[in-house]
């Protein structure tokens, strides 16, 4: 069923490895099967761009909506039917679509299974079988190939359990596991961190739902990437590690915020609404002094005794 998708998969890795190979890497190094898998990933995240870009789009637009869904789920609180159906009809007039923001993830999802299964089958064919587009003469040559003692089809756990152990494997494909599931657990956190931020954390978002789950799936993808082969791991790392990097970027430059979810003094555009209002609200100026003129005091005149009075005599 998914044998299309396997083959382009295939195609791709052998198309970036000749172009590798042609401009002087060795055809065999782990570097040459190494760097196909790294380009195939950035080659992937290229196109998943515009998606990502309709993902803070429509992060924007849950954002604009959450007062009006909090308003609705006070009114229809008793109505959960009539709730959902006044909340897609809100959806609908304002174009929103909440599972916009797991488009990256579903189509990356099969080009992660799609690369798993073509790296696994090369690592378990015998000699002499090849695979799609990956010739047997290929397929010999991404098993020798090796990254400072690790060969690309080697697991943790086939290194661990092989006899004698082959410690180089170990490590690398140990410290591969441990960055691919540390990178997917910093990836979910922040960007339910700047969403929390944001004022859009909702829990019945759909979006907000899987988020939180892959946060506690982290660690269990640790587990499960000690059986994964060690390009397989490289893809996983690469995509992490770009959109990490790609989340800070965008989130930097369009949606500055500090830790306590106020806007950067440089970058952030002034706050608007009632609350900005209120806080920028100018303050009374004091009126101005009136300068109080000095009261003129009146000496009243003192009566003189009878007897100093002019032109009085003395009898």
């Amino acid at each position: 069923m998914l044998d299309p998708l396997y083959k382009v998969v295939a195609q791709l890795i052998v198309w970036i490895h000749t172009g590798l190979s042609s401009i002087g890497i060795d055809k065999d190094s782990g570097w040459a099967w190494g760097g196909a898998i790294i380009l195939l990933t950035v080659l992937l995240r290229l196109l998943l761009f515009p998606l990502f870009v309709k993902q803070i789009h429509a992060s924007k637009k849950m954002q604009e909506l959450n007062p009006k869904i909090q308003a609705l789920r006070k009114k229809y609180k008793n109505d959960k039917q009539r709730l959902n159906q006044e909340v897609m009809k809100l959806y609908q007039e304002n174009g929103a679509n909440p599972l916009s923001g797991c488009l990256p993830i579903l189509v990356q999802m099969p080009v992660f299974i799609g690369l798993f299964q073509v790296l696994k089958n090369v690592s378990d064919a015998k000699q002499g079988e090849g695979y799609f587009a990956v010739t047997p003469d290929l397929v010999q040559s991404a098993q020798d190939a090796n990254i400072f003692g690790a060969h690309i089809p080697d697991t943790f756990l086939n290194a661990w359990g092989a006899d004698p152990k082959t410690w180089s494997a170990i490590v690398v494909t140990g410290i591969a596991v441990i960055i691919s599931s540390f990178t997917t657990f910093f990836t979910v956190r922040a960007s339910m961190q700047r969403q929390k931020l944001q004022g859009t954390m909702d829990e019945n978002n759909p979006m907000m739902q899987a988020q939180k789950m892959m946060v506690f799936l982290a660690p269990l993808f640790g587990l499960f990437g000690l059986g994964f082969p060690l390009g397989v791991l490289m893809y996983w790392v690469t995509s992490n590690s770009w959109t990490l990097a790609q989340q800070h970027y965008i989130y930097k430059k369009y949606y500055p915020h500090d830790e306590n979810g106020n806007g950067d003094a440089k970058d952030a555009k002034p706050a608007t609404g009632l609350k900005s209002k209120l806080k920028k609200e100018p303050t009374p100026e004091p009126a101005p002094k009136v300068e109080e003129k000095p009261k003129v005091v009146r000496n009243q005149p003192t009566r003189k005794p009878r007897s100093k009075r002019s032109g009085s005599q003395k009898r």
